[in-house]
């Protein structure tokens, strides 16, 4: 049986259990709570927490996650008392001499981390921003100063942001927390960057992916576990297509929470497993839901609350709840709550999983022909300001106004407006990378545009310094160089694209004098306006065509000029 006590004003739960102890201390901080420019702040906490405990013989660990952060231990009644003090003490006195060495030792583990594909829904459905960090590098480690540390630890690891948690028999004989104060922090509000749900994205995951949000309930996670048994049984049992199918329930900290599901693909069968994917996501959207698997699901997850240690292995979920505000249930609560969920509500809980959906399909697929809207990959608008041309691809330029930067192609812009930037990386040679709080780039390589050196003193003035984040130099192989125009072979190259500026520019004289000397002799004498009209208009037309054609090769010869 749980019971909740207090040792130095923190909420502690303790419940009984077979062999060494194990206790967690977590406090309601993650990743959630930074921002993507000064995104790692968190987890390099945690780990100048660690440092002095050196090398055991017991198994300790720290965890960063989205909304918690807990430091775990498994040992002796001495060991932990120990461990839990030493933790409680590196709080109150970081080891701030071992800050650059911890600094190094994050940026290792980020760069050989590899992505999952939780991180990639995160960051399509939420953007750069709160819980879509998870899709991010921590850009913000090599930025931190110690008085960053200890405002920070001074914020978010107190007494009153914690809660412990105890597997044994009762709390350990000389334990002392010694925290300071503090508040209870709610968990961040969710962001997003999905204008319309549901909605699809191509990833690089060789299978597919999806993710729902929903009130968090006991019908919920139900429906979590009649997803996978659906899924498992069209992908691998009836199919054969898929080999790992699976899908869970994760509460956010929020209220809400995030039902999530997977499925492998080999390259020649991802299409037939999205297609069942999608099959079994329409079947249960519309409420096609069998009596005999919710009765399945309940049965087993009442059965999981059976055994004699169930109150020791709910405690970190105990202690998530306790720190985001959410009421934790005894065993008997459980098991009524579950015994009460109705198919009826479980298809509730479908219908608004699936209707908030984000689906991953395989690079080069789509879900439209499902329902599904493409997420936004581009932006609605390019900004106005100075232009300038890319050296290799006349129908692209960087534009750079007072209001942001676009990247400008033939039908698509990429914009990142300065008050929407969540972070600016800058580059000792002028590369600048923006990202938007929609997840969206613009990416500044000087050498790629005519007079873009010209560009980063403009976005250094523009951009808000607390998203700047500073990055090492580049080895000079790294940084990319414009290829030549693509010309027509025989067809002299500079030579050529002249010749066709001057006949366009000829062309722009004859439509457009015509033109005007229509238009002036409509005005004298109107009397055979609507003659008239359909070659006025068709002139100007083609004035303005021809002209734009002018720009495009102007472009053209700029780069020719420099590197043709």
């Amino acid at each position: 049986m749980m019971r909740q006590i207090e040792v130095d004003g923190i909420p502690t739960l303790v419940a009984p259990a077979s062999g060494p102890m194990q206790a967690g201390l977590a406090f309601r901080v993650g990743r959630a709570d930074e921002t993507l420019a000064r995104g790692g702040i968190t987890h390099l906490l945690e780990h100048l927490a660690l440092h002095r405990l050196g090398l055991v013989d017991y198994h300790y660990n720290g965890a960063t996650g989205m909304v918690m952060t807990t430091f775990h231990m498994q040992g002796s009644v001495s060991d932990v008392t120990k461990f839990l003090n030493g933790v409680c003490a590196a709080l109150n006195d970081l080891p701030l001499d071992r800050m650059e060495v911890e600094k190094s030792i994050l940026q290792t583990e980020g760069d050989g981390r590899a992505s999952h594909v939780a991180e990639q829904l995160a960051l399509w459905r939420y953007g750069a921003l709160g819980y879509g960090l998870a899709g991010y590098p921590e850009w913000g480690l090599a930025l931190f100063t110690p008085d960053d540390l200890l405002a920070w630890a001074a914020r978010y690891f107190t007494r009153d942001n914690a809660v412990l948690w105890i597997a044994g028999d009762d709390v350990p004989p000389g334990l002392s927390l010694p925290l300071p104060a503090g508040q209870r922090w709610p968990a961040p509000a969710a962001s997003s960057a999905l204008p319309t749900t549901p909605a699809f994205f191509a990833g690089g995951s060789r299978g597919v992916a999806f993710d729902g949000v929903v009130e968090r309930c006991p019908a919920a996670s139900v429906f979590a576990e009649v997803l996978e048994r659906e899924l498992f049984r069209a992908l691998r049992q009836e199919s054969g297509l898929s080999y790992t199918v699976g899908a869970n329930y994760e509460p956010r900290g929020d209220g809400m929470a995030v039902v999530m599901a997977v499925a492998d693909a080999l390259p020649e069968k991802q299409d037939a497993v999205l297609g069942g994917f999608v099959d079994v996501l329409a079947k249960l959207r519309i409420g096609r839901i069998e009596q005999a698997d919710v009765d399945a699901v309940t049965a087993k997850m009442i059965d999981s609350l059976d055994f004699s240690e169930v109150a020791a292995a709910r405690l970190p979920s105990c202690a998530f709840n306790l720190l985001t505000g959410f009421r934790n249930p005894s065993n008997e609560e459980l098991r009524a709550e579950l015994k009460a969920v109705t198919v009826d509500e479980v298809r509730t809980v479908a219908s608004q999983v699936l209707s908030s959906g984000l689906l991953m399909v395989p690079e080069g697929r789509s879900a439209d022909w499902a329902g599904f809207a493409a997420a936004p990959a581009v932006s609605e608008h390019a900004v106005s300001g100075h232009p300038y041309p890319s050296l290799s691809d006349p129908s692209l330029r960087l534009v750079v106004g007072a209001e942001g930067a676009s990247l400008v192609g033939r039908q698509e812009a990429f914009t990142v407006r300065f008050d929407r930037c969540e972070a600016m990386l800058a580059w000792p040679d002028g590369r600048r990378l923006l990202v938007g709080d929609d997840g969206i780039s613009v990416d500044v390589e000087p050498a790629l545009y005519a007079d873009g050196s010209a560009a980063a003193p403009f976005l250094d003035m523009a951009v808000p310094a607390q998203v700047r984040v500073d990055m090492p130099a580049r080895d000079p192989s790294e940084i990319p160089r414009p290829q030549p125009v693509s010309v027509p072979a025989g067809r002299g190259g500079r030579t050529w694209t002249l010749v066709k500026i001057w006949v366009l520019a000829l062309v722009v004289l004859l439509f457009g004098g015509l033109s005007l000397l229509l238009t002036i002799g409509v005005i004298i004498d109107p009397a055979d306006v609507e003659l008239l009209l359909a070659f006025i208009v068709g002139g100007w037309l083609l004035t303005v065509y021809f002209a734009f054609a002018i720009r495009r090769n102007v472009g053209t010869l700029r780069a020719l000029g420099r590197y043709g």
